[in-house]
């Protein structure tokens, strides 16, 4: 693994937090905005409700298939070149997801299309880099904020479209626009490498990402809670479209989607993780994240038939969840600059190959047993985070500050991140 300076801001290169967190948003959309859709594409494509949910698996598959081979390659590549390869191909794929003929089609172009959009996972140890410690958390709040709005409003604005159009064909056709968009202002935006080249060849980088893991007990811990959480997420957001869609609530695609504006509050919450990390350390505001995400599903599940009931966990859930991932995601940058984008790679790997167990288990589950038996599963994967959580606490040393001198993936942190307050 090859040595890097400590991990300092860019003056040349200030973060522009604002616009990482508006691409974020928009790119992590593209993984979600298909999920209040499902019953309508299950009859326009006319299959069954557990076919068409096996397009949320397959956004989950692609999505961490991308992080898996085109993240790493951050660390030593281009930014600007590999960012304007990626939304170009996933504009791409988007177009041919909204002309698909059948659901083997939309299912092997929402894979293609979710392989391709993971520059919120680039943008991030980008930022994180670019802000350098002791604003690392707050920086990773403000662009997981963008990440958590775009996830949750991009289901309105999907259900809305689909709604006003009469096809959920033109809320691909939306997507794809947006993702556009951003080819005329991101890439010029962007340092030119995240850190110097280097002599690791991309199977080299690739074959380190094990070692990685093996290496800092931080990302092990970051890891499985990471995939913990967003199981139990994916579990939920899978199977709420078919839950409204069903009797007595009977709602449409719009309505489903509503519930992305209904969690705003949410959203705007979780922005607060980034400074309570910086402030207190990632193990406790990530023990506070699953307390939260658990009494969201409990919620859920015990008046399954009220809207305003619903909202409500859908709100404890999205603040736990997104409040979890600021949490681990300063642990694993404290590991240092020259490791950013493939220590996230192994995180995010982690992460939604949870998400993607979670919906393959939320469709399964709910179409064999309904609602309450998807919602037990998912309370299941929080409970499985509980242990990790409480082996993770470190009394009187935030655990996303590497200790003391102590060396991390070539880089001796001189200065621990929690005594700075940004």
């Amino acid at each position: 693994m090859e040595p890097s300076p400590r991990v300092a801001p860019d003056p040349d290169r200030p973060v522009n937090v604002p616009l990482f967190a508006v691409a974020g948003a928009v790119t992590v959309a593209n993984i979600y905005f298909p999920q209040p859709l499902l019953a309508a594409v299950a009859r326009g494509l006319d299959v069954s409700e557990r076919t068409a949910g096996l397009i949320a698996p397959a956004a989950q598959i692609g999505y961490a298939l991308g992080i898996l081979l085109l993240v790493p390659a951050a660390d030593t590549a281009r930014l600007r070149r590999l960012t304007s390869v990626l939304l170009c191909l996933t504009c791409v794929a988007l177009l041919v997801a909204a002309a698909a003929p059948d659901v083997v089609t939309l299912a092997l172009a929402t894979l293609a299309l979710s392989t391709t959009t993971v520059l919120p996972q680039i943008l991030t140890p980008v930022a994180a880099v670019l802000a350098g410690p002791g604003r690392q958390g707050r920086v990773v709040g403000l662009v997981g904020l963008g990440l958590t709005l775009g996830s949750t409003l991009s289901r309105t604005v999907s259900g809305a479209v689909t709604d006003a159009s009469g096809s959920w064909r033109v809320a691909y056709v939306v997507a794809a626009v947006a993702t556009g968009a951003l080819l005329f202002v991101l890439p010029r935006r962007l340092p030119v490498r995240l850190g110097a080249r280097g002599r690791t060849s991309y199977a080299g980088l690739l074959a380190g990402l094990p070692r990685l893991l093996a290496v800092h007990r931080d990302l092990r811990v970051s890891a499985l809670l990471g995939a913990c959480v967003f199981a139990a997420f994916s579990v939920f957001w899978t199977v709420l479209a078919f839950h409204l869609a069903a009797p007595p609530l009977g709602y449409g695609p719009g309505a489903a989607g509503l519930f992305g504006a209904l969690t705003l509050p949410a959203a705007l919450l979780s922005a607060t993780a980034g400074p309570l990390t910086d402030r207190y350390g990632a193990s406790a505001v990530g023990a506070g994240g699953l307390v939260l995400a658990g009494l969201g599903l409990g919620a859920a599940g015990l008046a399954p038939h009220s809207p305003v009931t619903l909202v409500a966990g859908a709100n404890l859930l999205v603040v736990g969840v997104s409040s979890c991932q600021v949490a681990n995601q300063a642990r694993i940058f404290g590991i240092g600059r020259a490791v950013a984008a493939r220590v996230n790679t192994v995180f995010m790997l982690a992460t939604f190959g949870g998400g993607a167990l979670g919906a393959l288990t939320g469709a399964w589950l709910y179409a064999a047993h309904g609602w309450s038996a998807a919602l037990l599963a998912a309370g299941v994967f929080v409970a499985a985070g509980a242990p990790v959580a409480v082996c993770s606490a470190r009394p009187a040393v935030p655990s996303c500050v590497p200790g003391g001198r102590r060396e991390a993936g070539g880089i001796r942190p001189r200065t621990p991140q929690g005594d700075h307050h940004a």
